[in-house]
């Protein structure tokens, strides 16, 4: 008789991050039900995810774009530089054309728009962790279809021109929140919050500050619906 042991089998080791309690909640059943993966923890923003991924060391983090406080895109930049061993995929309900490409810059191994996630995570997940890259089969596509061109941005929104921090910006000011509220939220001063709203309107050829207002607001219900 074989004295072997069998090995254990390991399963990989996943944190949430998302501002919406019931969204962490949902996620967590779903992977709860799969053998091979295990929730590690969960956080709403980017100090308590920073502080999980100290004392957790999870194998994926999943982020949203919009946190608690701060931004997904800078999350995902702080863990490809200072926590290189945890993957990172991005979830979220924001248009793929103007943020997938982002977070692939950012060091995301994959964005999941959250209408196709109840079907897709898991696969996403498995694809992140083998360290291989998902997309959606159109922002695939068009990503390679670009590079055919010898083009590597995206042109065909003009936000593409805002940086990471300044198309955070924007979106805070179509949600109707105040430059002083937008640095609370940022935790930087209203002086350098003015100051991106003058580069928005400078990018975005707009004439004035109601202006700036009224192409935010617009672009976050357009993004709503």
């Amino acid at each position: 008789m074989s004295n072997s042991r069998t090995k254990p089998f390991y399963r990989s080791r996943v944190l949430i991050v998302d501002d919406h309690p019931i969204v962490r909640q949902g996620y967590a059943f779903i992977i709860g039900t799969e053998d091979d993966l295990q929730v590690c923890g969960s956080a709403s923003c980017e100090a308590e995810a920073i502080e999980q991924v100290r004392s957790t060391s999870p194998d994926l983090v999943i982020v949203d774009i919009m946190l608690e406080n701060g931004s997904g895109i800078e999350l995902v930049k702080r863990l490809a530089r200072d926590y290189t061993e945890a993957r990172t995929l991005v979830i979220s309900a924001h248009d793929e054309l103007i943020y997938a490409e982002r977070a692939l810059d950012a060091g995301a191994s994959g964005y999941l728009n959250k209408n196709e996630a109840t079907d897709c995570l898991i696969d996403a997940m498995r694809q992140v962790l083998r360290d291989e890259v998902y997309l959606s089969d159109r922002m695939t596509k068009r990503i390679l279809h670009q590079k055919m061109r010898g083009n590597h941005h995206v042109q065909q929104s003009p936000l593409a021109v805002l940086s990471d921090r300044e198309l955070h910006v924007f979106r805070l000011i179509g949600q109707g929140m105040a430059t002083r509220h937008i640095a609370q939220e940022l935790s930087l001063s209203p002086r350098t919050i003015e100051r991106y709203r003058e580069n928005i309107k400078q990018k975005l050829n707009l004439r004035s500050a109601t202006q700036l207002v009224q192409t935010a607001t617009k672009w976050v219900l357009d993004e709503g619906r």
